[in-house]
Order: structure tokens, then C-alpha cells, then sequence
């Protein structure tokens, strides 16, 4: 399965293919490329998920997580 690197942002949160690599240590790389190139100020973020496709990663990259309560509070 291939790794696939998003950037995503907007005003809809938009999902844009920045490239594909079939390795992590590829991939890595790309994507901090790209986060090294991006100005903080656009609202953009660069994302890499691996996926079966690119259908399912950008599903997956659209659905909203939900915290994890274990993780939310003062303890934390």
C-alpha cells in the first residue's frame, strides 16, 4: 500500500494530492518538503496517511476524528 501527502486547507478544508510514495522514509520526506515550503500564515497543512488507494485516504482525511476522552481533561 502507498503512502499518500495532502495538503489540506481553505475555507472547505480542501483536499489537495501533493504526490504519492510507495516507502515511509519517502514519503517522510516528501512531506516535509512541502511543510517547509508552505507559509503558516495560509491556514494550509500538509498531511501523509496511508491508504489502499487514493479514494480511501482522502475518505479517511475528510472524516472528522473524535477525542478520545482518556486523552481530554486536567490529567492529561
Amino acid at each position: 500500500m502507498p503512502y499518500f501527502i495532502y495538503k489540506i486547507g481553505g475555507p472547505f478544508n480542501l483536499l489537495e494530492k501533493q504526490g504519492q510514495a510507495d516507502s515511509f522514509k519517502e514519503a517522510k520526506t516528501l512531506a516535509n518538503e512541502l511543510r517547509r515550503e508552505l507559509d503558516p500564515n495560509t491556514g494550509y497543512m500538509v498531511k501523509m496517511i496511508f491508504a489502499e488507494n487514493e479514494l480511501a485516504a482522502e475518505d479517511t482525511l475528510s472524516q472528522p476524528r473524535e477525542l478520545d476522552a482518556s486523552l481530554a481533561g486536567d490529567d492529561y
